[in-house]
């Protein structure tokens, strides 16, 4: 599935014992443009006096009445998208546990049983008859974007293609440590067993150097290195093979090592201005600086592994198809998964009604969010340079924060609809 998790996938370049190239021989580094920005002003955010800075899901971030729902300038075509989103979630809405502490399955029959027969031309009036506004905490919201890359690769390994796609290997072992105790509740880890001992799994240098070579784990070989380390950022992407067809491959698991973004490596050593530091810009980096480039990616230990995808696809992590446009990552200790939220941004592009559809291990904490902007050149284009700033609402089911404040023993603010 598509995981934001799967930034953790920075790690999973296979660039050392295989290929010491950053660039293809005979391959010019490719034009990428920026999708030029559209610039906007966000709605302010309800005034919170005293902020929870560490809280550890929404419930106790502190969750208040947002901005009037009648009130959010809630645009046809973005509602018809999200409209087709939450119709696709509904169906595991209901049944799943919301561990931001928000909401109970039962909380969204209503609007799930009117969903699928809701005229899409009147989708805004959907999320108006069946919603109101949430803040949590300060509301202070940043999205970033993520798109479904497509890049050259081989499903056998030839000339040209010789950057190894590893699919989860038979040794990682995950452990769920809130078994042993639970102090550690929600809390794993993951490794392997060696001489009766569970120890770290390889970090992303040893596997590059082939610690996972001729065990039968390639899934399938890149062309470019540059290509698939982005194509990991995404945790999701396309192979274009040589005879046309196309291969997706979608995120599987990853080696339980720590993410160390490189982006943020490149910016705090003065490698890249700041205006820059996009996709786009680290790629022509790596490019241009191949021996520094590997070093630096050598600093992130994370690696991740990759299935076929052979339906629908790419999957989010409600085990379900992402939609660009529609769909959008965060963490779901503070956005429960699949509820929709309205996002008023500095950045035109990303503003309107999302639906959370997705995780991922760099996207955590209150108001984060990546939108999915699908595959092709207008997704790459816009995803690469998303950075907007603003506010979030979640929109949720009609009487939350009036059920949370009796629950919680005091009078809050009245919902907002």
């Amino acid at each position: 599935m598509i995981q934001r998790g799967a930034l953790i996938a920075l790690a999973a370049l296979a660039l050392g014992a295989c290929s010491a190239r950053i660039v293809p021989p005979g391959a010019p580094a490719p034009t990428d443009p920026i999708a030029a920005p559209q610039f906007t002003t966000p709605l302010p955010a309800i005034p919170v006096a005293a902020p929870v800075t560490t809280a550890l899901n929404a419930r106790a971030a502190g969750a208040i009445a947002g901005t009037p729902i009648a009130a959010l300038p809630i645009a046809q075509a973005q509602a018809e998208r999200a409209l087709k989103a939450f119709q696709t979630s509904c169906p595991a809405l209901i049944k799943r546990n919301d561990s931001s502490g928000l909401t109970r399955g039962a909380d969204w029959a209503a609007a799930c049983a009117a969903a699928p027969d809701w005229n899409a031309s009147d989708a805004p009036g959907f999320f108006r008859r069946y919603f109101e506004t949430v803040q949590i905490g300060t509301g202070a919201a940043h999205a970033t974007g993520y798109f479904e890359p497509e890049i050259a690769g081989s499903r056998t390994r030839g000339a040209g293609y010789d950057v190894p796609v590893y699919r989860k290997p038979g040794d990682l072992v995950d452990v769920d440590l809130g078994l042993f105790s639970e102090d550690l509740k929600g809390k794993k880890v993951r490794g392997r067993v060696e001489k009766g001992a569970l120890v770290p799994y390889y970090q992303r240098s040893e596997i590059v150097d082939g610690a996972l070579a001729d065990k039968g784990l390639e899934l399938a070989w890149a062309a470019d290195p540059v290509e698939f380390f982005f194509l990991q950022i995404q945790g999701s992407g396309r192979l274009k093979l040589p005879d046309g067809s196309v291969m997706r491959i979608g995120y599987d698991n990853q080696n339980g090592r720590g993410y160390t973004g490189i982006g943020k490596l490149l910016l705090d050593r003065g490698l890249v201005p700041k205006g820059q530091a996009s996709m786009q810009g680290i790629m022509s980096w790596l490019r241009a600086n191949p021996e520094q480039g590997r070093a630096v990616m050598d600093e992130n230990k994370s690696f991740v592994f990759f299935r076929e995808l052979t339906g629908a696809g790419p999957l989010g992590a409600m085990g379900l198809p992402v939609a660009g446009g529609a769909s959008v990552a965060t963490d779901p200790d503070f956005t429960p998964l699949g509820a929709p939220v309205f996002l008023s941004l500095d950045r035109a592009e990303a503003a309107g009604i999302w639906v959370a559809q997705d995780v991922g291990g760099a996207i955590k904490g209150a108001n984060r969010f990546d939108t999915f902007w699908g595959a092709g050149a207008r997704a790459r284009a816009i995803a690469g340079g998303m950075s907007g700033r603003g506010t979030a609402f979640l929109l949720l089911p009609i009487g939350t924060v009036a059920r949370l404040n009796a629950e919680s023993g005091h009078a809050g603010p009245s919902a907002r609809r």
